[in-house]
């Protein structure tokens, strides 16, 4: 199995504003499908989906994305521009693990690490960085673990560990990279209490072609964890998926039928292909 996986971020009616915003701000991106729900874009060829869906969820820094330019001009325009309205988490600075580095969350309240550096040796310019803190504190590797055993292919690329008594949080992890079907993930443990986890703010999409896929992603993605409405789920470690089938974009995008299916996936959990294909 070889789906795609990309971000949602959960915006309450910002969706085309933050993805035009983003866009501006980073080299070889643009809006890829726009419709009052969704918004599709990507950055320097990685996918992004901004959704319209209402106050009820804001994102966090649990995720958050993890951005390596290779010039240091590049670094400073993204780091002023995203600071434009939004709060520094860390400083834009000289730290061991790079020449320039920092942290900060954008006026949407999307958190973004800019560090100067070659993207060529991280393999992808935009990763997703998932900080395990609050409830899942020091969950970092073993969620690691799990999510190479259900994706293929699979492998953790590199961890850097906590010294023993280096911090005094349940903490392993200060730094790992691993690949899930081809794309980059991040994952570390927080150095330091934080008030929030997971939440729908940012959630993971998983495009699939069949309903054998639908269903095995589902079944090992909810096991230890819950189901909710309309393709989402929570795994054990609280972080949200979309189990999505990629024919449901077509489907929405039929004025004969678009009104039918969104009824039908509406009264769904898990997604059906033949009921939506039906509908």
């Amino acid at each position: 199995m070889k789906n795609a996986i990309y971000p949602c971020i959960w915006f309450d009616g910002q969706a085309k504003d933050a993805a035009e915003y983003y866009c501006s701000i980073f080299q070889n991106s643009g809006i890829i499908d726009d419709t009052p729900m969704v918004v599709t874009f990507e950055l320097d060829g990685v996918k992004f989906m901004g959704l319209n869906g209402g106050p009820a969820f804001t994102p966090n820094p649990a995720i958050s994305f993890y951005v390596v330019l290779d010039k240091e001009e590049q670094v400073q325009k993204a780091w002023e521009r995203l600071s434009d309205g939004g709060m520094v988490l860390m400083a834009l600075d000289r730290y061991d693990w790079s020449e320039k580095y920092g942290w900060v969350q954008d006026r949407f309240g999307v958190s973004w690490q800019i560090s100067l550096g070659d993207s060529r040796a991280v393999g992808q310019r935009f990763v997703p960085l998932l900080m395990y803190c609050g409830e899942q504190q020091g969950r970092a590797e073993e969620a690691m673990q799990y999510y190479t055993d259900v994706f293929n292919p699979a492998k953790t690329e590199s961890i850097v560990r906590y010294e023993p008594g280096q911090v005094s949080l349940d903490a392993t992890v200060v730094h790992a990279r691993f690949r899930l079907n081809n794309g980059v993930f991040m994952a570390m443990d927080s150095a330091v209490p934080q008030p929030f986890t997971f939440n729908e703010g940012v959630s993971l999409v998983i495009d699939c072609d069949t309903q054998e896929e639908i269903d095995y992603y589902w079944e090992r993605l909810t096991d230890g964890g819950s189901e909710s409405q309309c393709g989402w789920l929570k795994d054990r470690f609280g972080v949200s998926w979309q189990v999505v089938p990629t024919v449901l974009a077509g489907l929405l995008q039929d004025p004969a039928k678009s009104a039918r299916v969104m009824q039908a996936f509406m009264q769904m959990k898990k997604f059906n292909i033949e009921q939506l294909v039906n509908a």
